[in-house]
Protein backbone atom coordinates (compact mmCIF):
# COMPACT_ATOMS: atom_id res chain seq x y z
CA UNK A 1 0.00 0.00 0.00
CA UNK A 2 1.45 3.45 -0.55
CA UNK A 3 1.59 6.03 1.59
CA UNK A 4 -1.68 8.51 2.33
CA UNK A 5 -2.07 10.97 4.35
CA UNK A 6 -5.84 10.42 6.82
CA UNK A 7 -8.06 13.65 7.69
CA UNK A 8 -11.05 13.71 9.80
CA UNK A 9 -13.69 15.95 8.24
CA UNK A 10 -15.26 18.45 11.03
CA UNK A 11 -18.18 19.36 8.50
CA UNK A 12 -19.93 18.79 5.40
CA UNK A 13 -18.47 22.16 3.88
CA UNK A 14 -14.67 20.43 5.08
CA UNK A 15 -15.31 17.34 3.60
CA UNK A 16 -16.36 18.79 0.05
CA UNK A 17 -13.76 20.92 0.51
CA UNK A 18 -10.89 18.36 0.51
CA UNK A 19 -12.52 15.73 -1.75
CA UNK A 20 -12.41 19.09 -4.22
CA UNK A 21 -9.21 18.93 -3.69
CA UNK A 22 -8.97 15.14 -4.96
CA UNK A 23 -8.91 13.57 -1.68
CA UNK A 24 -10.98 10.52 -0.82
CA UNK A 25 -13.62 9.69 0.67
CA UNK A 26 -13.87 6.85 3.39
CA UNK A 27 -16.32 5.82 5.80
CA UNK A 28 -16.41 1.73 5.84
CA UNK A 29 -13.81 1.28 3.92
CA UNK A 30 -15.06 -2.09 2.66
CA UNK A 31 -13.94 -1.88 -0.74
CA UNK A 32 -11.50 0.82 -0.83
CA UNK A 33 -9.02 -0.43 1.55
CA UNK A 34 -9.22 -3.90 -0.71
CA UNK A 35 -8.69 -1.51 -3.87
CA UNK A 36 -5.89 0.71 -1.60
CA UNK A 37 -4.03 -2.73 -0.30
CA UNK A 38 -3.58 -3.79 -4.30
CA UNK A 39 -2.38 -1.01 -5.30
CA UNK A 40 -5.31 -0.35 -8.14
CA UNK A 41 -6.59 2.64 -6.47
CA UNK A 42 -3.56 5.28 -4.67
CA UNK A 43 -5.11 8.23 -3.33
CA UNK A 44 -3.17 10.84 -1.44
CA UNK A 45 -5.43 11.62 0.82
CA UNK A 46 -8.25 10.03 2.65
CA UNK A 47 -10.77 12.33 4.48
CA UNK A 48 -12.75 10.40 7.17
CA UNK A 49 -16.59 11.44 7.32
CA UNK A 50 -17.95 9.24 9.80
CA UNK A 51 -18.50 12.20 12.05
CA UNK A 52 -20.45 13.62 9.82
CA UNK A 53 -24.25 13.87 11.20
CA UNK A 54 -25.58 11.45 8.22
CA UNK A 55 -26.44 8.34 10.38
CA UNK A 56 -30.48 8.84 10.46
CA UNK A 57 -33.14 7.10 9.04
CA UNK A 58 -36.01 9.44 8.47
CA UNK A 59 -39.62 9.86 7.26
CA UNK A 60 -40.12 12.74 4.00
CA UNK A 61 -43.06 14.94 4.16
CA UNK A 62 -44.61 12.86 1.29
CA UNK A 63 -44.73 9.27 3.27
CA UNK A 64 -41.40 8.09 1.94
CA UNK A 65 -38.16 7.40 3.94
CA UNK A 66 -34.79 9.46 3.88
CA UNK A 67 -32.10 7.49 4.43
CA UNK A 68 -28.22 9.23 5.27
CA UNK A 69 -25.73 8.01 3.52
CA UNK A 70 -23.66 6.99 6.99
CA UNK A 71 -26.74 4.46 7.30
CA UNK A 72 -24.78 0.99 7.82
CA UNK A 73 -26.15 -1.79 5.39
CA UNK A 74 -26.81 -3.62 8.64
CA UNK A 75 -29.14 -1.11 10.35
CA UNK A 76 -30.62 -0.15 7.07
CA UNK A 77 -32.08 -4.13 6.39
CA UNK A 78 -33.02 -4.03 10.11
CA UNK A 79 -35.37 -1.34 10.27
CA UNK A 80 -38.86 -1.85 10.79
CA UNK A 81 -39.95 0.77 8.30
CA UNK A 82 -37.45 -0.70 5.27
CA UNK A 83 -38.55 -4.47 6.51
CA UNK A 84 -42.56 -3.72 6.68
CA UNK A 85 -42.73 -0.83 3.22
CA UNK A 86 -39.86 -1.86 1.30
CA UNK A 87 -38.91 -5.05 1.99
CA UNK A 88 -37.30 -5.64 -1.47
CA UNK A 89 -34.46 -3.19 -0.35
CA UNK A 90 -33.84 -5.31 3.21
CA UNK A 91 -33.71 -8.56 1.45
CA UNK A 92 -31.41 -7.86 -0.99
CA UNK A 93 -29.12 -5.95 1.58
CA UNK A 94 -28.91 -9.19 3.32
CA UNK A 95 -27.96 -10.97 0.35
CA UNK A 96 -24.71 -8.97 -0.03
CA UNK A 97 -21.69 -9.73 1.44
CA UNK A 98 -21.31 -10.93 5.10
CA UNK A 99 -23.33 -9.91 8.59
CA UNK A 100 -19.22 -8.26 9.85
CA UNK A 101 -18.90 -6.23 6.18
CA UNK A 102 -22.64 -5.20 6.61
CA UNK A 103 -21.94 -3.91 10.27
CA UNK A 104 -18.80 -1.59 8.67
CA UNK A 105 -20.26 -0.84 4.81
CA UNK A 106 -22.67 2.08 4.39
CA UNK A 107 -25.41 3.32 2.25
CA UNK A 108 -23.20 6.22 0.38
CA UNK A 109 -20.69 4.16 0.22
CA UNK A 110 -22.21 0.67 -1.47
CA UNK A 111 -23.34 3.02 -3.71
CA UNK A 112 -19.76 3.79 -5.08
CA UNK A 113 -18.54 0.65 -4.74
CA UNK A 114 -16.16 -0.88 -7.83
CA UNK A 115 -15.91 -3.60 -10.07
CA UNK A 116 -14.81 -6.85 -9.17
CA UNK A 117 -13.63 -7.86 -12.51
CA UNK A 118 -10.85 -9.98 -12.48
CA UNK A 119 -8.34 -8.24 -14.57
CA UNK A 120 -9.23 -4.98 -13.00
CA UNK A 121 -7.98 -5.71 -9.39
CA UNK A 122 -5.00 -7.43 -11.62
CA UNK A 123 -2.28 -4.57 -11.89
CA UNK A 124 -0.54 -6.92 -14.09
CA UNK A 125 -3.01 -7.05 -16.55
CA UNK A 126 -4.38 -4.51 -19.08
CA UNK A 127 -7.67 -2.17 -17.69
CA UNK A 128 -9.74 0.21 -19.19
CA UNK A 129 -11.25 0.86 -16.17
CA UNK A 130 -7.97 1.26 -14.31
CA UNK A 131 -5.41 2.28 -17.24
CA UNK A 132 -7.48 4.35 -19.73
CA UNK A 133 -6.81 3.38 -23.35
CA UNK A 134 -4.56 0.08 -22.02
CA UNK A 135 -7.16 -2.31 -23.36
CA UNK A 136 -10.09 -4.64 -21.99
CA UNK A 137 -8.27 -8.50 -21.26
CA UNK A 138 -11.86 -9.64 -20.30
CA UNK A 139 -12.96 -9.10 -23.77
CA UNK A 140 -11.23 -12.24 -24.91
CA UNK A 141 -10.13 -13.63 -21.13
CA UNK A 142 -11.91 -15.24 -18.49
CA UNK A 143 -15.74 -13.27 -18.55
CA UNK A 144 -17.74 -16.08 -16.69
CA UNK A 145 -19.17 -12.71 -14.16
CA UNK A 146 -18.95 -9.92 -16.70
CA UNK A 147 -21.84 -8.16 -18.86
CA UNK A 148 -24.06 -9.61 -21.13
CA UNK A 149 -26.11 -5.87 -21.67
CA UNK A 150 -24.78 -2.33 -21.42
CA UNK A 151 -21.32 -3.13 -22.67
CA UNK A 152 -18.79 -1.80 -25.17
CA UNK A 153 -15.57 -3.09 -26.42
CA UNK A 154 -13.78 -1.01 -23.55
CA UNK A 155 -15.19 -2.61 -21.02
CA UNK A 156 -17.85 -5.59 -19.97
CA UNK A 157 -17.60 -4.75 -15.98
CA UNK A 158 -20.23 -5.56 -13.92
CA UNK A 159 -21.73 -3.63 -11.06
CA UNK A 160 -21.44 -6.15 -8.43
CA UNK A 161 -23.88 -4.67 -5.45
CA UNK A 162 -27.34 -5.57 -4.59
CA UNK A 163 -28.34 -2.41 -2.32
CA UNK A 164 -28.82 -0.29 -5.91
CA UNK A 165 -30.52 -3.07 -7.70
CA UNK A 166 -33.56 -3.14 -5.11
CA UNK A 167 -33.20 0.91 -4.96
CA UNK A 168 -33.72 1.25 -8.91
CA UNK A 169 -36.82 -0.83 -9.00
CA UNK A 170 -38.15 1.90 -5.77
CA UNK A 171 -37.63 4.89 -8.12
CA UNK A 172 -34.98 6.32 -4.95
CA UNK A 173 -33.22 9.40 -5.47
CA UNK A 174 -29.52 10.05 -4.19
CA UNK A 175 -28.98 13.33 -2.57
CA UNK A 176 -25.46 15.17 -3.16
CA UNK A 177 -24.05 17.92 -2.50
CA UNK A 178 -20.91 19.36 -3.69
CA UNK A 179 -18.16 22.06 -2.52
CA UNK A 180 -20.06 25.06 -3.21
CA UNK A 181 -22.73 23.74 -0.65
CA UNK A 182 -25.85 23.20 -3.67
CA UNK A 183 -27.75 20.18 -3.23
CA UNK A 184 -29.31 17.83 -6.05
CA UNK A 185 -31.51 14.79 -6.32
CA UNK A 186 -30.51 12.18 -9.20
CA UNK A 187 -32.51 9.51 -9.97
CA UNK A 188 -30.53 5.87 -8.93
CA UNK A 189 -30.90 5.33 -12.76
CA UNK A 190 -29.32 8.26 -13.87
CA UNK A 191 -26.42 7.99 -11.21
CA UNK A 192 -24.39 4.46 -12.39
CA UNK A 193 -22.90 5.00 -16.18
CA UNK A 194 -22.50 2.48 -18.70
CA UNK A 195 -19.07 1.91 -19.74
CA UNK A 196 -19.03 2.99 -23.46
CA UNK A 197 -15.58 4.45 -24.02
CA UNK A 198 -15.08 5.91 -20.52
CA UNK A 199 -15.46 3.23 -18.44
CA UNK A 200 -12.79 4.84 -15.39
CA UNK A 201 -15.92 6.34 -14.65
CA UNK A 202 -18.32 4.42 -12.55
CA UNK A 203 -20.82 7.12 -11.80
CA UNK A 204 -21.68 11.07 -12.15
CA UNK A 205 -20.15 12.29 -9.14
CA UNK A 206 -17.61 15.30 -9.47
CA UNK A 207 -15.01 16.27 -7.46
CA UNK A 208 -16.17 17.73 -4.58
CA UNK A 209 -19.18 15.98 -4.23
CA UNK A 210 -21.29 13.87 -1.54
CA UNK A 211 -23.42 12.08 -1.35
CA UNK A 212 -25.64 12.41 1.58
CA UNK A 213 -28.81 10.26 1.57
CA UNK A 214 -31.14 8.13 -0.58
CA UNK A 215 -34.74 8.93 -0.74
CA UNK A 216 -37.59 6.48 -0.93
CA UNK A 217 -40.72 7.31 -2.14
CA UNK A 218 -43.90 6.32 -0.79
CA UNK A 219 -44.34 2.73 -0.10
CA UNK A 220 -46.75 0.96 -2.41
CA UNK A 221 -48.86 -2.05 -1.83
CA UNK A 222 -47.53 -4.48 -4.47
CA UNK A 223 -45.56 -8.01 -4.28
CA UNK A 224 -41.59 -7.29 -3.57
CA UNK A 225 -39.04 -9.62 -4.77
CA UNK A 226 -35.50 -10.02 -4.81
CA UNK A 227 -34.22 -13.12 -5.87
CA UNK A 228 -30.21 -13.20 -6.78
CA UNK A 229 -28.74 -16.38 -8.28
CA UNK A 230 -24.76 -16.76 -7.29
CA UNK A 231 -22.00 -19.66 -7.14
CA UNK A 232 -22.53 -19.71 -3.29
CA UNK A 233 -25.01 -19.93 -0.77
CA UNK A 234 -23.94 -16.86 0.87
CA UNK A 235 -20.78 -13.96 0.56
CA UNK A 236 -20.83 -14.06 -3.15
CA UNK A 237 -21.34 -11.72 -5.95
CA UNK A 238 -24.50 -12.13 -8.39
CA UNK A 239 -24.48 -13.95 -11.86
CA UNK A 240 -27.91 -12.49 -12.09
CA UNK A 241 -30.59 -10.92 -9.31
CA UNK A 242 -33.92 -9.42 -10.40
CA UNK A 243 -35.59 -7.19 -7.64
CA UNK A 244 -39.48 -7.22 -8.60
CA UNK A 245 -42.66 -4.95 -7.44
CA UNK A 246 -45.40 -6.40 -9.21
CA UNK A 247 -48.86 -5.19 -8.52
CA UNK A 248 -51.94 -7.11 -9.47
CA UNK A 249 -55.72 -5.73 -9.82
CA UNK A 250 -58.48 -7.71 -11.14
CA UNK A 251 -56.42 -10.43 -11.80
CA UNK A 252 -53.77 -8.32 -14.69
CA UNK A 253 -50.47 -6.53 -13.95
CA UNK A 254 -51.06 -2.85 -12.55
CA UNK A 255 -47.58 -1.85 -11.90
CA UNK A 256 -44.13 -3.07 -12.66
CA UNK A 257 -41.22 -2.16 -11.60
CA UNK A 258 -37.89 -4.57 -12.66
CA UNK A 259 -34.38 -4.08 -12.01
CA UNK A 260 -31.35 -6.68 -12.90
CA UNK A 261 -28.03 -6.92 -10.76
CA UNK A 262 -25.10 -8.86 -12.34
CA UNK A 263 -25.76 -8.43 -15.95
CA UNK A 264 -24.16 -4.46 -16.87
CA UNK A 265 -22.14 -2.32 -15.43
CA UNK A 266 -24.85 -0.64 -13.75
CA UNK A 267 -27.88 -1.59 -12.27
CA UNK A 268 -30.33 -2.65 -15.19
CA UNK A 269 -33.76 -1.57 -16.17
CA UNK A 270 -35.68 -1.73 -18.71
CA UNK A 271 -39.01 0.05 -18.83
CA UNK A 272 -39.88 -1.57 -22.15
CA UNK A 273 -40.19 -4.77 -20.37
CA UNK A 274 -42.13 -3.59 -17.75
CA UNK A 275 -44.73 -1.57 -20.59
CA UNK A 276 -45.23 -5.46 -22.06
CA UNK A 277 -46.61 -6.24 -18.89
CA UNK A 278 -48.72 -3.73 -17.50
CA UNK A 279 -52.35 -4.21 -17.98
CA UNK A 280 -52.03 -7.88 -19.23
CA UNK A 281 -53.22 -10.95 -17.39
CA UNK A 282 -50.38 -13.31 -16.67
CA UNK A 283 -49.33 -16.53 -18.90
CA UNK A 284 -46.23 -18.38 -19.51
CA UNK A 285 -46.34 -16.66 -23.41
CA UNK A 286 -46.27 -13.13 -21.61
CA UNK A 287 -43.45 -14.14 -19.23
CA UNK A 288 -41.56 -15.45 -22.29
CA UNK A 289 -41.77 -12.02 -24.32
CA UNK A 290 -40.97 -10.28 -21.79
CA UNK A 291 -37.67 -11.93 -21.19
CA UNK A 292 -37.52 -11.63 -24.97
CA UNK A 293 -37.70 -8.06 -24.48
CA UNK A 294 -34.89 -8.19 -21.88
CA UNK A 295 -32.45 -10.21 -23.93
CA UNK A 296 -32.87 -8.63 -27.14
CA UNK A 297 -29.62 -7.19 -27.68
CA UNK A 298 -27.64 -9.33 -24.59
CA UNK A 299 -24.14 -10.61 -25.75
CA UNK A 300 -22.06 -13.25 -24.16
CA UNK A 301 -18.37 -12.98 -24.28
CA UNK A 302 -17.89 -16.82 -24.26
CA UNK A 303 -17.68 -18.09 -20.50
CA UNK A 304 -20.50 -15.93 -19.68
CA UNK A 305 -22.85 -17.32 -22.75
CA UNK A 306 -24.72 -19.28 -19.96
CA UNK A 307 -25.81 -15.76 -18.68
CA UNK A 308 -28.16 -15.29 -21.64
CA UNK A 309 -30.58 -18.69 -20.56
CA UNK A 310 -29.98 -18.16 -16.65
CA UNK A 311 -31.48 -14.52 -16.93
CA UNK A 312 -34.16 -15.72 -19.10
CA UNK A 313 -34.98 -18.53 -16.53
CA UNK A 314 -34.78 -16.33 -13.38
CA UNK A 315 -37.32 -13.59 -14.61
CA UNK A 316 -39.66 -15.86 -15.72
CA UNK A 317 -39.61 -17.95 -12.36
CA UNK A 318 -39.85 -14.31 -10.46
CA UNK A 319 -42.88 -13.18 -12.76
CA UNK A 320 -44.49 -16.89 -11.59
CA UNK A 321 -43.62 -16.45 -8.27
CA UNK A 322 -45.05 -12.31 -8.03
CA UNK A 323 -48.06 -12.98 -9.69
CA UNK A 324 -48.84 -15.97 -8.20
CA UNK A 325 -49.29 -17.80 -11.17
CA UNK A 326 -48.26 -21.49 -11.87
CA UNK A 327 -48.10 -21.50 -15.45
CA UNK A 328 -45.41 -23.65 -16.84
CA UNK A 329 -42.60 -21.42 -18.60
Amino acid sequence: MKPFDYARATDRTDATAQAANNATFIAGGTNLLDLMKLEVMTPYRLVDINRLDLSEISATDDGGLRIGALVTNSDCAADKRIRSDYPVLSRAILAGASGQLRNKATTGGNLCQRTRCYYFYDTAMPCNKREPGSGCQALEGFNRIHAILGASEACIATYPGDMAVAMTALDAQIEIENSAGDIRHVPIQEFHLLPDDHPEKDNILGAGDLITAVILPPPVDAKQIYQKVRDRASYAFALCSIAAIIKMVDGKIEKAALAFGGLAHKPWRDEAVEDLLIGQSPSSQLFGQAADQLLAEAKGYGSNDFKIPLTRRVLISVLKEATQTGADA
